[in-house]
């Protein structure tokens, strides 16, 4: 599953919806700031996943705390305390993005046009997510460390016949943020919001 198609279903409805009452968006708000956000954490994922020891590391914390269960119930996570999920997800995201974590933030912010006071919330509600998803994607494909950085491209849109063309919520994306032309927004996404 890629991400138009993550964003399109039940699991990416409940997303947007929680975000929308938590951050106190319309829903219109609220898809727009996920579908800015997520893309973000999976191409920090991806550009980390790219050398063999940010791969084992990534494939570790989804065999163990992230294994995509945190996704059965969505709706629940969102209607009751989240101060330890964004704390898990302030730690995700600084593992990450590093000392870039405020640059990402800034970027975010300026291209789904969400106040600043509201991003860093959200990206830390939704790294857990995003990683929940991610470690269910591993045990569906069955990969292990070696093959986290194919399967994050291909949830970006970063290979496959099928994303070429270009259709759907990725291939918005992609075109928006694909600044290099190489058919990858991977590189450009991280890059966009870690250069100053």
């Amino acid at each position: 599953m890629d991400l138009s198609e993550l964003l399109n279903s039940p699991i990416g409805q409940s997303l947007i919806n929680g975000v929308a009452g938590k951050f106190g968006m319309d829903e219109n708000q609220a898809a727009n700031a996920v579908k800015t956000a997520v893309p973000v954490i999976l191409g920090g994922l991806g550009k980390n996943a790219q050398s063999q020891e940010g791969a084992e590391s990534l494939n570790r914390a989804l065999e163990s705390k992230h294994d995509g269960s945190l996704l059965d119930n969505l709706t629940g996570m969102f209607q009751s305390n989240t101060d330890q999920l964004e704390q898990d997800g302030g730690g995700i995201l600084g593992h990450i993005f590093g000392d870039k974590v405020e640059a990402v933030q800034s970027g975010v912010a300026q291209k789904s046009g969400i106040s600043m006071d509201k991003i860093g919330p959200l990206l830390s509600t939704l790294a857990p997510v995003v990683m929940a998803y991610l470690g269910k994607q591993k045990q569906e494909s069955n990969v292990g460390a070696g093959g986290l950085g194919d399967l994050l491209g291909g949830m970006l849109g970063g290979g496959g016949a099928q994303q070429k063309s270009g259709g759907g919520i990725m291939g918005m994306i992609t075109g928006m943020l694909d600044k290099d032309k190489d058919g990858s927004a991977l590189d450009d996404i991280f890059d966009m919001f870690t250069k100053k």
